[in-house]
C-alpha cells in the first residue's frame, strides 16, 4: 500500500515539476567558448561536513583558496592551515575568480547571495566570473539567482567572460565521497560555462553531468533523492513483511545482497547502519524541497503528504530492521 501511494505521489510530483519548471525566466548566455585559465583564486563558503572536504580537495589540487563559514572554530582551523579567511561573503567575492557555495538550505543560499555583506553586495559590478552553488535547494531559487547574477557585469573582463554567470551543481555521494573526491556533480546552466568549470568540479569529484539550463541541476538532485527515498521505503517494507512472517532481518539482508533486490539503498543502509539517519534526513530534505516547489505552484498539500511516508523508514530503524556492521 505504501509503495502504491509513493508511486501515485511520484506521478503528482512529476506533474508539478513539469508545470512549474517548464518555463524559466533565465535567458541563455550566447554560445561562446569560456576559458578556465582565470580560475586561479577560488572562494568557498560553507565549510560543514561536505563543504570542508570539498574545499580540502581543492587545496590538494593546488587552487589558491579564500574561505568563509559562520563557525569561528572552522575559520580558525583553515587560518592555521595558511588559508585566507574572510569575515563576510562579499569579502570572499572580492578576492575570488570563482565562488563555490555549499549550504544547508535555500534560505541560507539566498542570505549568502543577497543578504547584508552578501556575494552580490557589490551591486552591478562583481569580481568573480563564476558562481557555483552545490547546495541542495529548490530549482526556483537556483533560477532566480542565475538571473540576478547574469544581470551584473564584471569589474574586469577576462578572456570571453563579459558577464558573471552561475551554475547550480548539487552533488551526490555524501561525506564519504566528498572526502575521497569522488562526488557526482549534477550541473545546470550554460553548457559552455559547464565545460569551462568541469576541471574545477573534477578536482572534487569523479563525475560531472550536464543537466541542461539553469535550475536543472537542482531538479536532477531532487529527483535522485526522491528515487532513493522510494527505494529505502521498499526495503523497510520488505523487511517488515519478512519479519512478520517469521524470517529474520539478517537472513533477508544476505538474500538482498546476492539477489535482484541488491541496490544502492540496500548496500548503504545495511552497511552504514550508524549513519542511516543521515540518509533519512537527506531524503526528507529532498521531499521538503519538493514540498516547497509544490507550494509555490498550488500543490503543496499533496506533496506534504509524501513526507509522512518517509517516517516509515525511521520506524524500520527503530525496530532494528536496519543492521549495523
Amino acid at each position: 500500500m505504501a509503495m502504491m501511494k509513493m508511486k501515485i505521489y511520484g506521478y503528482r510530483l512529476r506533474a508539478l515539476l513539469s508545470t512549474s519548471l517548464s518555463s524559466s525566466p533565465f535567458h541563455s548566455v550566447p554560445s561562446r567558448t569560456f576559458s578556465s585559465s582565470s580560475f586561479e583564486n577560488v572562494g568557498f563558503i560553507g565549510l560543514g561536513n561536505m563543504g570542508s572536504r570539498m574545499a580540502n580537495n581543492l587545496l590538494k589540487a593546488g587552487y589558491k583558496m579564500t574561505v568563509h563559514d559562520v563557525n569561528c572554530n572552522v575559520m580558525k582551523k583553515y587560518s592555521d592551515m595558511g588559508v585566507s579567511t574572510k569575515q563576510t561573503p562579499s569579502e570572499v567575492a572580492e578576492a575570488s575568480d570563482v565562488v563555490i557555495t555549499m549550504l544547508p538550505s535555500s534560505s541560507h543560499v539566498l542570505n549568502v547571495y543577497n543578504g547584508p555583506d552578501g556575494l552580490l553586495q557589490g551591486g552591478d559590478l562583481l569580481t568573480p566570473q563564476l558562481f557555483i552553488d552545490s547546495s541542495t535547494i529548490d530549482p526556483q531559487t537556483s533560477r532566480k539567482l542565475a538571473v540576478s547574477v547574469s544581470n551584473c557585469i564584471l569589474k574586469e573582463k577576462k578572456d570571453n567572460w563579459e558577464n558573471p554567470v552561475m551554475l547550480d551543481a548539487p552533488v551526490s555521494g555524501g561525506v564519504v565521497a566528498a572526502e575521497a573526491g569522488s562526488l557526482t556533480f549534477m550541473v545546470g546552466g550554460s553548457e559552455d560555462v559547464y565545460l569551462a568549470a568541469k576541471s574545477l568540479l573534477l578536482s572534487m569529484g569523479k563525475n560531472a553531468i550536464f543537466c541542461g539550463g539553469p535550475g536543472n541541476g537542482s531538479v536532477a538532485k531532487i529527483c535522485n533523492n526522491l528515487a532513493m527515498a522510494i527505494s529505502m521505503l521498499g526495503l523497510s517494507e520488505a523487511l517488515a513483511l519478512g519479519q512478520s512472517l517469521g524470517i529474520t532481518a539478517s537472513t533477508l539482508t544476505k538474500i538482498f545482497n546476492s539477489s535482484s533486490a541488491r541496490c544502492w539503498s540496500r548496500f548503504n543502509a545495511f552497511n552504514l547502519g550508524s549513519q542511516i539517519i543521515h540518509f533519512l534526513v537527506f531524503s526528507m530534505f529532498s521531499m521538503h524541497s519538493c514540498f516547497l516547489l509544490g507550494k509555490k505552484s498550488g500543490g503543496g498539500e499533496r506533496v506534504r503528504e509524501s513526507l509522512i511516508h518517509i517516517y516509515m523508514f525511521s520506524r524500520a530503524c527503530e525496530a532494528g530492521l536496519v543492521l549495523s556492521r
